[in-house]
């Protein structure tokens, strides 16, 4: 889930080049959490027989709960994998890469199994301080009989309390070029005209186009070695002060929108 959160808090925007709106991307801009519309596609999770296995992960995760690092291969962000399973309600994740905690995320569910709260804290591709944050997910299908609470088809109904260099991205358009970067070390500079330039900052993006589809709109689309895992379409309001932007990840398929408020 950390992922689904890593992968819908990247964002890519671009300046318009014409001389009237030159800079009307520029500055830094933040995710409105209030307007968050989550993917209604579920993430499947089953806890049972001592055995963790996230189905819906790209490529799906399978090991052993017992509390102990696990290896885990094809994910960017972590190589190790450890589930403890800390009451017949809640569990605890912990990920490691290199040997390195490089997240950590808690699920309690409700007693009446129907919703869950999770917090994590994450610094898969953060050079600074990890992101933190929490949410609430809802149960629309039940696991398998006699599994832990925990398994199931679940859908993020909300998110709160998250850290700001989570939530912060910043542009700067000069010369058909735009510069983006974050607070956690992600950045790119990209032409505007959907050259292929390289994504710095992050194991699981390799490089990135940026390309203007009209006056106030653009569409990014980010690639790992060569494939296409998501495309990002930003609105910039008319007023300039906000910009509506839809995420649509290629590598789950499902996508996700959101509002970032000029700061």
């Amino acid at each position: 889930m950390k992922q689904s959160l890593r992968i819908c808090l990247l964002l890519a925007f671009l300046c318009p080049v014409c001389a009237m709106a030159q800079n009307a991307f520029d500055g830094t801009w933040k995710v409105d959490l209030n307007k968050v519309q989550m993917p209604k596609k579920p993430d499947v999770i089953v806890l049972q027989n001592g055995t963790y296995q996230c189905k819906t992960c790209v490529p799906p995760i399978s090991v052993k709960a017992d509390g102990k690092d696990q290896k885990v291969e094809g994910h960017p962000y972590f190589d190790m994998m450890a589930i403890e399973v800390v009451n017949d309600h809640a569990v605890k994740e912990t990920d490691k890469k290199g040997g390195k905690v490089v997240g950590t995320s808690t699920t309690t569910v409700a007693a009446d199994g129907k919703t869950a709260h999770f917090e994590f804290t994450d610094s898969s591709n953060t050079n600074g301080a990890p992101v933190t944050g929490s949410g609430d997910m809802k149960l629309v299908d039940k696991g398998p009989a006699g599994s832990h609470a925990i398994s199931g088809s679940w859908v993020t109904a909300e998110l709160g309390g998250f850290s700001d260099n989570g939530l912060l991205f910043t542009y700067k358009e000069a010369g058909g070029m735009l510069n983006m970067t974050t607070p956690t070390g992600q950045s790119y500079n990209a032409k505007t005209d959907g050259t292929e330039t390289p994504y710095k900052g992050d194991p699981g993006i390799t490089s990135v186009t940026v390309k203007q589809t009209g006056k106030n709109s653009l569409v990014e689309t980010d690639k790992r070695d060569g494939k296409v895992i998501a495309v990002i379409t930003s609105i910039l309001s008319a007023d300039g002060k906000s910009m509506n932007v839809v995420f649509d990840n290629k590598l789950q398929d499902r996508s996700m929108s959101y509002v970032a408020v000029k700061q």
